[in-house]
């Protein structure tokens, strides 16, 4: 574990009990409410013919921001540390960036367990972009249905869940590669020359560090706060005790006044049984912020290139509204009401349903009807669906579904109106993916990348024991190409060897995945370069070093995904696109993308899944002398609101 002025040691049973309500929820284990309500204020009725609840009209202010980083830095002080300290909008537009004086001008990336560093280990990062990485890592990760952390964050990356001594052997985290989104140079996201639409980017991606809290008014998030001040950018392995975190504290007092509502804090939700992780810090720990004033406070607001530019503090965006950039579809732009778009600020929606690019290269793409039977017959799965990260239970999942062509053109983005913003990136990542790797090109063009990509190709071949591996004869979802990203095959049995596209387990942490992260490491670097002003120039708007296949743009611009939530799109035994889905747990996402693409085939009746036998887990590794298969997809037992129907994507 990381050690920050003191541990207090915590027995696993302990943690269960508070998170299901024992025990004084004032106490400092991490309870404590900062006067924040037990349940978020009921949201607005649903408009006429509509489902979902669209969040209320909640903003921050210039004012609130200067209040967040007044009490941020009045912690700091109690504690007699320095801060830098960063507050976003929900959508990811800097307000702030603050740096105390002799606040930490570097935080520390980890080393790999072996000594030998690669990718993003054992890097020294600006500690504004440490800052702001959490700041939106608390934001993007949630909802008004789910408040997680960047200490949640690190609970579900790791290569067990939940991460502890006492868990080895357990499978890996639930969003394991989720930290390689949001990239800087990925198309999707927004640049702060963009304007105030999102989402944004972020300069390290999303965070696994404590110290990142979102900032809740009136029951709706609005934005997030980060904190680096103990020069360590890195994640939490033990979650058996309770760590006394100096980020972790100061970033919790500048939610005073925006807590989140305490139902749906992390430690309320539960993924395979566990209790999520909020935070080791509770209200009651920290010192008496009241009335700090963002006048009195000693520093600097502090520009930060390419995110920032410092001077002033700034109000937030309105999520919801054009000038955020994610706004309620119109009538002409999406038939099911609920949905929301991606826009450009001008009215203009950034990703209108369309037909297929690639017909130069299949003879039948997708069709622009069929993109629009996919992503309307996913929407209505996701809106029957239970979900399993949001508060109150038996609420409707919330997600964003993405829909590309063989090119990883965007053929359609859609989303429910609070689904968390990560999965917008997320979800076209997925979607991305899995039509690369289900693709004959995914070999020659990996075979085609700078560094170490190339290498990949045949680590996998050898794997698998199939020297045609990655041509086009198996068709991956996320969920497969997941099995094989993981540093033990199978997925957390330790003493079995790590998946060929994965880093050993005496090489591997969160900064450094093995594919995923080698295929963005020079854009990440060269980013970085700019912000600190060592290079002059950004990365570009598209990630990877594979050959492009329209001027400027890859088949993967913002990088892969390797958690499950998306399936590839076949015509027959040919295939033209993938969908990806992301937002919700797991599971939701693989059977939003699995039957929603299915449903569409039975309604347009010319194309949906892959062939079952050109599935993925038709795929057999040998491994310490027995057989296992991947797999594919994996949809939730009795998933519905609406039916007490079991397996629903059964013999499909």
């Amino acid at each position: 574990m990381r050690f920050r002025g003191g541990t207090a040691l915590f027995a696993a049973s302990a943690l269960v009990l508070a998170s299901c309500g024992g025990g004084d929820s004032n106490a400092p284990t991490g309870g404590g409410t900062g006067g924040a309500p037990a349940n978020p204020p009921p949201p607005p009725p649903p408009p006429t013919g509509a489902l979902y609840s669209v969040p209320a009209a909640e903003s921050l202010s210039a004012a609130d921001v200067g209040r967040v980083v007044a009490q941020a830095a009045a912690q700091a002080d109690a504690q007699g540390a320095s801060a830098v300290i960063a507050v976003t909008d929900r959508v990811g537009n800097v307000l702030a960036v603050f740096r105390m004086p002799g606040a930490p001008a570097l935080a520390s990336i980890p080393d790999a367990p072996n000594g030998q560093n690669i990718d993003a280990q054992g890097l020294d990062v600006p500690a504004e972009a440490a800052a702001i990485a959490k700041a939106i890592t608390g934001a993007y990760l949630s909802s008004g249905g789910n408040a997680f952390s960047s200490r949640t964050a690190s609970m579900i990356v790791q290569e067990h869940f939940p991460p502890a001594p006492t868990t080895v052997g357990l499978e890996s985290g639930p969003l394991f590669g989720v930290q390689f989104s949001q990239l800087p140079c990925s198309d999707l996201v927004r640049r702060a020359s963009d304007g105030p639409i999102g989402p944004k980017r972020s300069p390290l991606g999303l965070s696994a560090d404590p110290g990142g809290f979102p900032l809740y008014k009136n029951g709706v998030v609005v934005g997030g706060v980060g904190v680096m001040a103990d020069g360590v950018y890195g994640s939490d392995p033990n979650v058996l005790d309770m760590d006394v975190d100096t980020d972790e504290a100061i970033a919790l007092a500048g939610t005073i006044g925006f807590e989140a509502p305490v139902s749906i804090r992390a430690d309320r939700i539960f993924a395979d049984g566990t209790s999520l992780r909020f935070s080791d810090t509770s209200y009651t720990m920290l010192a008496n912020v009241a009335g700090a004033s963002f006048a009195g406070t000693a520093g600097t607001l502090v520009p930060v290139t390419g995110y920032y530019p410092g001077g002033a503090l700034r109000a937030g965006s309105t999520y919801g509204t054009e000038s955020s950039g994610i706004r309620p579809s119109t009538a002409a732009e999406f038939s099911i009401p609920d949905a929301f778009v991606l826009t450009d600020g001008a009215g203009n929606n950034r990703y209108p349903v369309r037909g297929g690019t690639d017909g130069a290269e299949i003879a039948a793409p997708i069709s622009e009807g069929e993109a629009r039977a996919i992503l309307e017959e996913a929407f209505t799965v996701m809106s029957r669906a239970r979900a399993q990260i949001r508060q109150p239970l038996d609420s409707r999942a919330q997600v964003t579904i993405s829909l590309v062509d063989t090119r990883g053109r965007v053929l359609g983005i859609v989303r429910s109106p609070d689904a968390p913003i990560f999965g917008t990136d997320v979800s076209l990542q997925k979607a991305r993916t899995a039509n690369f790797f289900s693709a004959p090109f995914a070999a020659s063009e990996l075979l085609a990348a700078q560094g170490e990509v190339p290498d990949f190709v045949q680590r996998v071949r050898s794997f698998l024991g199939d020297p045609n591996a990655l041509t086009g004869s198996f068709a991956f979802a996320d969920r497969s190409g997941g099995n094989l990203s993981r540093p033990y095959f199978p997925d957390g049995e330790v003493g079995q060897p790590h998946g060929p596209l994965s880093r050993p387990i005496e090489q591997f942490n969160p900064f450094s995945t093995g594919l995923q992260s080698a295929l963005i490491v020079d854009n990440l670097a060269q980013h970085l370069g700019f912000v600190t002003g060592a290079a002059a120039s950004d990365t570009p708007n598209n990630c990877t070093t594979l050959p492009e296949v329209t001027p400027g743009a890859t088949r993967l611009d913002n990088g892969i995904q390797i958690f499950p939530g998306s399936v590839p799109v076949y015509r027959g035994n040919v295939l033209i696109g993938g969908i990806g889905v992301s937002g919700d747990g797991i599971d939701q996402d693989d059977m939003i993308s699995f039957l929603g693409l299915h449903n569409a085939g039975q309604r347009v009746g010319s194309m949906g899944n892959a062939p079952k036998e050109i599935r993925a887990d038709r795929i057999v590794a040998q491994v310490g002398g027995r057989q296992v298969r991947l797999r594919y997809v994996n949809c939730p037992f009795a998933p519905f609101l609406d039916t007490a129907e079991q397996n629903v994507c059964e013999g499909l």
